[in-house]
């Protein structure tokens, strides 16, 4: 049975780990269910789908608002086939209200197949990295600060200047989550966002002004980050990065990350 859900209990947290551990021995890779978001969902919002058969959670969509719409989802093995996953996902667009991206493990399977029914056309692809070795070293440029962000219209400019894509207005940060200001000399160079749920710490929204890119702010930033996130004990330090950005990936790889996975993008 279909039940939208307006936050998420415990009971519905340990289902969806559970049904993910299940959909992932059977499919490999991963799924970007963001896990982090799951649990600090607003109560008065229904962000998320659940399919249950009786005690067993069978299907899941959720909805996430990331500058877009996207939708991450699964149905367990078992029971595909059988019109879950288009009812969650007809479902979850209708929670939208706004074109939406579908997003499935890189490589085919399943998740492809199932976008490819629907007819979604690929819009990007993203490969999924891991911190493998803590970036040695100090601070490059003692004029380089790091420092959590206050002003979040310096955040934005930073974002659409690197990025190409207005960040919404009421841009702020959700629990766990830090955005942070990169200034050199006193002037707004750059943004990163962290996020630590767990034993695991992400690194988001990397972004350097244009017209200082190639200075060796990034690397600097990146590294001094890293290895925060290292020092404060976490044991898993990820970030995501668009398959076609081979700068990026090059800064992020040379750092110490080595692609674990990946995820498609389809546009509906």
């Amino acid at each position: 049975m279909l039940t939208p859900s307006r936050g998420l209990d415990g009971r519905a947290l340990a289902a969806i780990r559970a049904l993910e551990a299940e959909v992932i021995a059977h499919d490999g890779g991963r799924l970007k269910l963001e896990h982090g978001v799951l649990e600090t969902r607003d109560p008065e919002v229904v962000q998320d789908l659940l399919w249950w058969e009786g005690d067993r959670l069978v299907g899941f969509a959720g909805v996430y608002a990331f500058g877009g719409v996207e939708v991450a989802g699964m149905v367990a093995p078992d029971q595909r086939r059988q019109g879950i996953g288009s009812a969650l996902l007809t479902a979850a667009r209708q929670l939208a209200a706004a074109p939406v991206l579908l997003v499935v493990p890189r490589g085919g399977g399943p998740g492809e197949a199932f976008a490819r029914h629907h007819g979604a056309v690929l819009d990007h692809s993203e490969h999924f990295l891991v911190l493998r070795e803590t970036p040695s070293g100090e601070p490059r440029d003692p004029s380089v600060t790091v420092t959590p962000a206050t002003d979040f219209t310096e955040v934005r400019r930073l974002l659409e200047a690197a990025f190409g894509w207005r960040p919404p207005t009421d841009l702020h940060d959700r629990a766990g989550d830090t955005t942070l200001l990169v200034e050199r000399g006193g002037v707004a160079v750059g943004t990163v966002r962290l996020t630590r749920h767990g034993d695991t710490a992400g690194v988001y929204g990397f972004a350097v002004d244009p017209s200082v890119q190639g200075q060796g702010i990034g690397r600097d930033v990146l590294g001094r980050v890293c290895r925060q996130l290292v020092d404060e004990g976490y044991a898993r330090v990820t970030l995501e990065v668009a398959t076609d950005n081979e700068h990026a990936l090059g800064l992020y790889t040379s750092t110490g990350f080595v692609p674990e996975a990946g995820e498609d993008y389809w546009s509906l």
